[in-house]
């Protein structure tokens, strides 16, 4: 169902890899809203080919850029800016990748060129989205950016990796650059921390499949969907949610604030074994005290 809630509104859409992905539904939620808006990913995604379709789907044309470049993101920009007619109103920061985690290489024995890799392209590409928009004036007043995050900014998944402290500078910069776009030009920068998704980037993280099924245990309304994450950023896009900046907004089903649920205790957690056996003497040694 469409609500017209982005009639108007111009923008440009980081990150959509294939169908699975959240920057491709937010991509089909936006044109449904009324929005039109440019694609972009790395020239290395682009030769997978799937986002063309979604540039046919929506009448949306495919703009290469690599987000670590600057020159690239001016060019980004300003073609942006001549295809749609008009200065930006909102733009969907949908990227992330680390090499350490596509090596398979253990949190204790990270690569530190491959790191500073990781942050570049899943941290300090946003800042430099934010500030080469700065410059050029590229957003319109009240205009919005959005980017993806997870609760590992907060806490800590032991295969995560050094995107967790990706994750965590993403939220920061958000933070700080909200400041000073939003005295600048009224625009508002926030994160969006998401559930587990089932999404090629995220598939790729070790120990997925426990990361999503444990978070749906624990969530009373269950795991977020890529289309459900899609219609939030709609929102934050939105005249609506005019006043909402420099936030990190969970949206996640509850996850981020339980410590364990029924579900958990009942169906999830059997404890045998030593550590049960230790836990019963020292309940019973307790009893006595």
């Amino acid at each position: 169902m469409s609500y017209n809630l982005l009639k108007g509104k111009r923008g440009i859409i980081f990150g959509a890899l294939d169908e699975n992905s959240i920057a491709w539904k937010v991509a089909e939620r936006a044109k449904e809203e009324g929005a039109v808006f440019t694609l972009t990913n790395a020239p290395v995604a682009l030769r997978k080919g799937d986002i063309f379709r979604l540039g046919e789907k929506t009448g949306s044309e495919v703009i290469s850029a690599d987000v670590t470049q600057v020159d690239d993101l001016e060019n980004l920009l300003q073609e942006s800016m001549k295809i749609l007619g008009g200065k930006i109103d909102f733009i969907l920061h949908s990227v992330g990748m680390s090499p350490n985690v596509r090596k398979g290489l253990h949190y204790t024995e990270l690569d530190y060129n491959y790191m500073m890799k990781t942050l570049d392209i899943s941290a300090i590409s946003l800042h430099k989205v934010l500030q080469t928009a700065y410059h050029m004036d590229a957003m319109s007043e009240w205009g919005s950016v959005v980017a993806l995050s997870y609760i590992a900014a907060q806490r800590t998944y032991s295969s995560y990796s050094d995107m967790a402290q990706a994750k965590a500078m993403l939220e920061s910069i958000a933070r700080s650059f909200g400041y000073h776009y939003g005295k600048k030009r009224k625009v508002r920068v926030n994160t969006v921390s998401q559930s587990p998704t089932i999404t090629t980037a995220g598939k790729g993280v070790g120990g997925f499949n426990a990361f999503y099924t444990y978070a749906n245990c624990m969530s009373p309304l269950g795991n977020a969907s890529s289309l459900q994450c899609a219609d939030y950023c709609i929102t934050l896009f939105s005249d609506l949610t005019k006043m909402v900046t420099m936030q990190n907004l969970f949206h996640d089903g509850g996850y981020s604030t339980m410590g364990i649920s029924d579900k958990l205790i009942n169906d999830c957690f059997v404890c045998e074994g030593d550590c049960n056996e230790k836990l019963e003497g020292d309940e019973l040694t307790i009893g006595k005290k």
